[in-house]
């Protein structure tokens, strides 16, 4: 349950628009499709731990594949993905207080808020009961979308005439990929869970029991939203219900749009503030410099966040970025090495092993494929979205 309350997040508000825009046979088969090889990908993430028992990180398994340069890399790519991620919750934050204040005043302004409420979160050097501020933030976007579904269902009785499939562009097709692929993007934190677990060979149950979940819960929230408010469906898809429903749904999005973004940051802060000051005294004293660091990097942080919320101020082109760039390697290609350094030598001494090899060489494959064309459909897209330009004051709700 914790593993599920601690992934699922903003992910699923992206899905909703995807099915509007490849149509909703081509929608499901990619999200059941991609959430299978989601399940394979973290299974092989058990069997790396289960041979490497040291492993704790993204960073560690980094280290075990290339030496001090690999933990060196996949530190700071895991920092940057971090910061990308909690970029994501300063836009969906604009978002909603543009949607409860009917545009108020200035997005920038919003998104300054967010930034100001998001530093203020993160000051605290630990963060005690941090599953139980997973629970609450699973709680709030799984209510807030069911108030959505039903919303939509309420106010459009007649559904909206539904495409089973559609016509579409490659960049707007590939888009509807890496919006699924980032609702998939948990990965980097399931060496954390099996390191926490009383007992590590219960791993496998617990991720079936997390991709499961997310497979139904994302099927059934965007073909449902998709069914009732058709080509009017929003990304994030709380806004695609009426004005008093939408605000009601923001209201009860809360607390997974700020706390789930300083969870991220408080992660990533708290990683360099180890690197920075492991060995020493500085990170069990509560001394000037001690604290002063913390602030600081607290501060630049979330500052590098609020540049990129927003520098991309369109939450589904933002999404889409994130998993080109982070969730193509941590959910999907990385996976594929880690199978293929396991077995090297020995890919090929049986018909299982031929097959398994084949299988994590086409995994690392869609990792890349989702990485190289996931960045060019991400900046066609930004590119050319009229609906949001960089700093600007415009309502994006």
């Amino acid at each position: 349950m914790l593993m599920i309350a601690e992934t699922v997040s903003l992910g699923v508000l992206s899905l909703p628009s995807t099915v509007a825009e490849v149509g909703l046979i081509p929608a499901i088969i990619l999200i059941v499709g991609m959430g299978i090889i989601a399940t394979y990908s973290g299974y092989v993430i058990g069997q790396f731990r289960a041979r490497y028992p040291f492993i704790h990180s993204m960073a560690d398994a980094g280290e075990v594949l290339c030496g001090r340069y690999g933990r060196m890399f996949t530190e700071f790519a895991q920092l940057v993905f971090f910061m990308f991620a909690s970029g994501s919750h300063l836009v969906t934050f604009t978002v909603m207080m543009n949607t409860l204040t009917n545009h108020g005043t200035c997005s920038v302004v919003f998104g300054v808020v967010g930034l100001v409420l998001s530093f203020a979160c993160s000051l605290p050097r630990t963060m005690k009961n941090v599953s139980w501020l997973a629970v609450t933030s699973f709680i709030s976007i799984f209510s807030a979308v069911l108030i959505t579904m039903i919303g939509v269902a309420v106010e459009h009785p007649h559904p909206a005439p539904m495409e089973l499939t559609r016509s579409t562009s490659f960049v707007k097709g590939f888009s509807a990929v890496t919006n699924i692929a980032f609702a998939y993007c948990g990965h980097p934190a399931f060496f954390g869970f099996i390191a926490e677990m009383k007992d590590p060979k219960d791993f496998p149950k617990s991720l079936c029991m997390l991709q499961g979940f997310e497979i139904v819960f994302y099927t059934v929230a965007s073909a449902v939203i998709y069914r009732y408010a058709g080509q009017n469906v929003t990304s994030p898809a709380l806004g695609s219900a009426g004005i008093v429903v939408r605000k009601v749904a923001y209201g009860i999005a809360i607390p997974t749009i700020v706390i789930a973004g300083v969870v991220l940051g408080h992660v990533a802060i708290k990683n360099v503030y180890v690197r920075l000051f492991r060995g020493t005294d500085v990170m069990h004293k509560r001394s000037a410099l001690g604290v002063g660091a913390w602030v600081g990097l607290a501060a630049g942080y979330w500052i590098i966040a609020w540049v990129i919320a927003e520098a991309i101020p369109v939450f589904s082109d933002l999404v889409s970025l994130v998993s080109a760039l982070f969730a193509s390697w941590f959910s999907f290609g990385l996976p594929g090495v880690f199978w293929l350094y396991m077995y090297w030598g020995n890919y090929f001494t049986s018909v299982r092993k031929t097959l398994l090899t084949l299988a994590n060489l086409a995994l690392f494959g869609i990792g890349a494929t989702i990485c190289v064309c996931g960045l060019w459909v991400s900046g066609l897209s930004i590119s050319s979205d009229s609906s949001g330009s960089s700093f600007s004051c415009a309502n994006n709700a």
